[in-house]
C-alpha cells in the first residue's frame, strides 16, 4: 500500500479540519439505553471546543495537566481532544485502579483537573484528595449520587461544557490563537505504564510521534476513511488511543463507543467493525467462548465444526492470494456451512483486519482465528512508541512473528539480542524521571528490553530481558513462550512459570472458571465455586491433559514437571497483576512461596 500522506498538523487541528470540510458525517456514535447516537465532526469539535473553553473558564491554563479516569465513552475524548484545543495536555488512569494508584498517578502527573465516570471514580479521588495538593476541580459524567459533593470542588461534565461555551462567546479567538501556536513538537499525552516491575512511569507523547504513528498503522493495516471501528479497551492505554483517537481522526474514519465493557461482544455484533484490536485476553476469551458454544451445541452441529476447522487449519496461514483453487473451494464451503455462523457469533463477520498486540499470544489461539477466517495479525508495539512499532500484513502471516518494522520505524538487534527502535513515533521521554529516560533512549534508540530474533526479515519476541530464567543446570529458558504454549488452552487463564536456578520447570496454574465449569457440568462434575472447581481431582486430571499436551510442543527442557491450581482468580486489587492483566511475578512468587517450595519439595 502506498504510505498516506497526512498534513503537518496536530491532532486537535485535523478535528477542526474534519469539522470545516465535512461537517455533517458521522465521526462517533455513543450507545445510550440500547441507541446509537450519532455525532457528526462538527458536533465532535464544537463539543471538544465547549469543554477545552470549559477548562479555561475554571482556572486550567495553557499547559495545564488534566487527568480522565473513566470507561470508553464520547466523553473521554471530548475531555482530551478539548484539553488539546486549549493548549493542555491529558493524563488517562486506568478505571480499575484502586485509589492508592489513582493517587499516584495524579500525584505524579501534577494534575489540576480530572474528569471521573461516577460516583465510584470520584470516591476514589476524594478519598486519596490529601495527597494531590494541585488538584483543583474534579467533573464527574453521571452524577447520579452526587448531590452532597462540595459544589466549589466537584461539578458535572454538563456543567463544564455549559461554562465552556459561555466562555467561549466571550473568548471567540481562544482555540484559533491556540491552534495557530500549536505544533508536532509540542506535548499532546502522557501515558503510564503498566508497572509489572515497579512505579508506573509518565511516557510523554508529541504530537508529532502522534501523526507519524497514524501514518504507520493506516499504512500497515490498510485502512482509509470508511474504516469502522468498536472502542472498548482503555484509553489510557495506547493501542486504544492508536485505534480511536490517532488514525481517525486523521483518516476522518468512525468510531464507536458501546453502553460499557461488559457489552462488548454484544455491541461488536451491531456494530459489525472493519477494524478489531484485541488484547490476547480478548482473543483468549472469545476462543473459550467459541469452545463453550461448541461443548454445548449438538453432536452434528459439533462434528460439523469439527470437519471444518480440520479441512481449514493445514492452510489458515496461507495469505488468500497464495491459496490453491482447491483451498479456496474448501474454505468457501465451510464458511458457508460453518464459520460465516462462528464469525457473527463473535461480531467479526464484516471485519478487513484484526490485530493482537500489548502482550505475548498463544500461537495456538492465532491459528484457531485464522482458520475460521478472521484475518488477524500479530503487532508489536509499546507506550514508548506511540503504538505499533513491528507488524504483519496480512499478505504475509509467518506463525510466530510479529512482522518488519513498519513506516517511520527502523528497528535493529542490539547487545544480549534486544530489540532497539529509532524512528518518529518514538517518545520523548519520561514525565520527572531523567534516569529512567537516559536509560531507555540512548544514542537516539530506544531500548526496548525484549530479546528477539529475525529471519527473512520477521521479528519474533523471545521474551522480556530481564525475564530470561536460567535453570540449575545452565540452560536458558524464555517463561513467556512456556506460559503461551500452556494458555493455548482453553481451560487456562493463566500460567507462572517457575524456573530460575530450578532443577526443573513448574507453574502455578489459574483455571479458566467460565470454560472448566462447562466442561464440568457437561460430566456431571459438582462445584460450589472457584476453589471447589480447582480442587476437584477431576479438574487436576483435566488440567494435567492439557499440560501433557502443551509440553509435547516444547523442548524437553522447558517441560512443566510439576504445577500448582491456584483457588482463587488473580486479582489488581490484591496486587497480583497489573491494570492491564499483566502478572507481577515477584510479588506473586512472594505470596505463593510456600505453594512454590511445595512444588520442589522431594
Amino acid at each position: 500500500m502506498t504510505v498516506p500522506v497526512f498534513p503537518d498538523l496536530t491532532l486537535p487541528q485535523m478535528l477542526r479540519e474534519h469539522a470545516a470540510r465535512t461537517p455533517d458525517r458521522t465521526a462517533v456514535r455513543q450507545k445510550d439505553f440500547g441507541i446509537w447516537n450519532p455525532v457528526s465532526w462538527q458536533d465532535y469539535f464544537t463539543r471538544a471546543a465547549a469543554v477545552g473553553h470549559g477548562y479555561r473558564a475554571i482556572g486550567l491554563g495553557e499547559g495545564g495537566h488534566v487527568a480522565v479516569l473513566s470507561e470508553n465513552r464520547v466523553e473521554w475524548v471530548l475531555a482530551q481532544l478539548g484539553a488539546g484545543l486549549v493548549g493542555a495536555v491529558t493524563i488517562g488512569v486506568y478505571p480499575t485502579s484502586p485509589a492508592p494508584e489513582v493517587a499516584y498517578v495524579l500525584e505524579h502527573s501534577d494534575t489540576e483537573v480530572i474528569v471521573c465516570e461516577d460516583q465510584e471514580q470520584v470516591d476514589k479521588v476524594m478519598e486519596v484528595r490529601a495527597q494531590l495538593p494541585m488538584l483543583r476541580r474534579i467533573i464527574v459524567v453521571e452524577t447520579k449520587g452526587m448531590r452532597a459533593y462540595p459544589d466549589d470542588l466537584v461539578m458535572s461534565f454538563a456543567a463544564l461544557e455549559e461554562a465552556g461555551t459561555a466562555h467561549r462567546a466571550q473568548h471567540r479567538d481562544l482555540v484559533e490563537e491556540t491552534l495557530a501556536g500549536q505544533s508536532l513538537s509540542d506535548m499532546a499525552l502522557m501515558i503510564y505504564t503498566s508497572g509489572s516491575t515497579g512505579k508506573p512511569k509518565g511516557a510523554i507523547l508529541s504530537y508529532g510521534n502522534i501523526r507519524a504513528q497514524a501514518i504507520a498503522i493506516v499504512e500497515m493495516l490498510g485502512l482509509n476513511e470508511h474504516s469502522t471501528h468498536l472502542s472498548y479497551l482503555p484509553l489510557c492505554h495506547v493501542a486504544e488511543q492508536m485505534t480511536t483517537l490517532m488514525a481517525p481522526i486523521y483518516l476522518g474514519s468512525q468510531i464507536n463507543f458501546g453502553e460499557s465493557i461488559r457489552t462488548v461482544q454484544e455491541d461488536l455484533r451491531e456494530v459489525a467493525p472493519s477494524m478489531f484490536l484485541g488484547v490476547p485476553r480478548i482473543w483468549e476469551k472469545l476462543h473459550s467462548s467459541i469452545h463453550i458454544r461448541m461443548m454445548e451445541t449438538g453432536g452434528p452441529r459439533r462434528r460439523l465444526f469439527e470437519w471444518a476447522y480440520r479441512s481449514c487449519e493445514p492452510f489458515a496461514e496461507t495469505p488468500s492470494h497464495k491459496r490453491t483453487a482447491g483451498q479456496k473451494l474448501r474454505f468457501a464451503l465451510a464458511y458457508l456451512l460453518v464459520f460465516r455462523a462462528v464469525q457473527n457469533y463473535i461480531g467479526l463477520r464484516r471485519t478487513q483486519v484484526a490485530m493482537t498486540g500489548a502482550a505475548p499470544i498463544p500461537p495456538r489461539i492465532v491459528r484457531f482465528f485464522r482458520t475460521i477466517g478472521v484475518p488477524l495479525v500479530e503487532v508489536y508495539g509499546a507506550t514508548e512508541t506511540s503504538g505499533v512499532a513491528l507488524g504483519q500484513k496480512l499478505v504475509r502471516l509467518d506463525p510466530g512473528s510479529v512482522g518488519e518494522p513498519v513506516v517511520n520505524v527502523e528497528a535493529k538487534v542490539g547487545d544480549d539480542g534486544e530489540l532497539i527502535l529509532r524512528g518518529d513515533t518514538v517518545f520523548k521521554g519520561y514525565y520527572k524521571n531523567d534516569e529512567a529516560t537516559a536509560s531507555t533512549l540512548r544514542d537516539g534508540w530506544l531500548h526496548t528490553g525484549d530479546v528477539v530474533t529475525v529471519s527473512d526479515g520477521q521479528f519474533r519476541i523471545v521474551d522480556r530481558l530481564k525475564d530470561i530464567m536460567i535453570t540449575a543446570g545452565g540452560k536458558n529458558l524464555s517463561p513467556s513462550e512456556i506460559e503461551n504454549t500452556i494458555k493455548g488452552s482453553p481451560y487456562v487463564k493463566e500460567c507462572i512459570v517457575i524456573g530460575e536456578a530450578r532443577k526443573y520447570v513448574s507453574a502455578l496454574i489459574q483455571i479458566d472458571y467460565e470454560t472448566v465449569g462447562t466442561w464440568a457440568e457437561e460430566n456431571r462434575i459438582a462445584y460450589t465455586n472457584f476453589r471447589n472447581l480447582a480442587e476437584n481431582p477431576a479438574t487436576r486430571a483435566l488440567i494435567e491433559r492439557e499440560i501433557a499436551e502443551a509440553n509435547a510442543q516444547l523442548a524437553q527442557v522447558s517441560h512443566i514437571r510439576r504445577f500448582h491450581l491456584l483457588t482463587k482468580e488473580l486479582d489488581h486489587d490484591d496486587d497480583e497483576v497489573t491494570a492491564t492483566m499483566k502478572v507481577r511475578r515477584s510479588n506473586i512468587e512472594k505470596k505463593y512461596a510456600s505453594e512454590i517450595a511445595g512444588l520442589y519439595a522431594a
